[in-house]
C-alpha cells in the first residue's frame, strides 16, 4: 500500500518555549507538511516554528477553532491531487507526545474515519490535566454517549481524521468547542471512530483555557451548548 499524504495542524499562540520542540518531534518519514497555525501570538512562536521546520500559517483573529480553520483553509486551496489523505490535529504545547503518530494513523489504514489519542485510556503523568478539564471530559463524553450514542472517553485534541470527512462534516466552531463540535459530527455523520491511549505530560507555560477560571467556565459552557445546539 503506497504511504498516504498525512498533514499536520498545529494551532498555536505563545508558544515559543514549546512549538519547536512539538515540530522537531513529529515523524518526518511520516508526514508531508507540519502547518503551525500562528494565532494572533506576541512572542517569538512564528519564528521558532520557521526554523523548526514548520509551514507557519498567521491567523490574526484569536480562537482556537480559527487557528485549526486556518489550516484547513490552506489544505483545501490546494490543488484536489495535491490535498492530504489524512490529517493529524495536535497542540503546540509539548503536553502530547508527536512520537505517537503512528499509532494515531494506523487505525485509519485499517478503514477508521477518526481517531481520537485518547489521555483517559493513556499514560498520564500527576498534573498534566487539571481536575476541572477531567470532570468536564467525563461530562462531556458521557453526555456524548447519552445523546449520539457514541463511546469516546476523551476530548483530547490529538487526534486524527481523513481528509475528505474533515471536509464533509464542515467544521465551524471558532474557539473552545472545536473538538466536541468534531467529535459531535463524527457521531452524527456515522464516521467510524475509535480511540487509541496516548501519553501526556504537563504542558510548557501555562494554559490559556484551564489555567485561568474565565477560560475554564467559557470554555465549559461552549462544549455544553455545542453538543446540545447540534442535536
Amino acid at each position: 500500500m503506497p504511504q498516504p499524504i498525512i498533514d499536520v495542524i498545529i494551532p498555536a499562540y505563545n508558544e515559543e518555549e514549546s512549538i519547536g520542540k512539538v515540530v522537531t518531534d513529529i515523524p518526518k518519514d511520516l508526514v508531508r507538511d507540519i502547518l503551525v497555525c500562528n494565532n494572533a501570538s506576541t512572542d517569538n512562536t512564528k519564528n521558532v516554528a520557521t526554523e523548526a521546520g514548520a509551514i507557519v500559517l498567521d491567523q490574526p483573529m484569536k480562537g482556537y477553532g480559527n487557528a485549526c480553520l486556518k489550516g484547513i483553509e490552506y489544505l483545501k486551496n490546494k490543488p484536489l491531487e495535491e490535498q492530504p489523505e489524512i490529517v493529524i490535529f495536535i497542540d503546540g504545547d509539548y503536553s502530547d507526545h508527536p512520537e505517537e503518530m503512528p499509532n494515531l494513523v494506523q487505525p485509519i489504514l485499517e478503514g477508521h474515519d477518526m481517531v481520537i489519542g485518547s489521555r483517559a485510556l493513556g499514560d498520564m503523568e500527576s498534573g498534566a490535566m487539571m481536575p476541572q478539564q477531567i470532570f468536564g471530559n467525563w461530562l462531556a463524553t458521557t453526555l456524548i454517549r447519552f445523546f449520539y450514542n457514541y463511546d469516546f472517553t476523551d476530548l483530547g485534541p490529538f487526534r486524527s481524521i481523513k481528509w475528505k470527512k474533515l471536509v464533509e462534516i464542515d467544521m465551524q466552531d471558532r474557539d473552545f468547542g472545536w473538538t466536541v463540535e468534531m467529535q459531535v459530527k463524527a457521531a452524527k455523520y456515522k464516521l467510524k471512530c475509535t480511540e487509541v491511549p496516548v501519553t501526556y505530560r504537563r504542558r510548557i507555560g501555562v494554559s490559556k483555557v484551564s489555567g485561568t477560571i474565565r477560560g475554564t467556565i467559557l470554555a465549559g459552557h461552549k462544549i455544553l451548548w455545542t453538543i446540545f445546539k447540534l442535536l
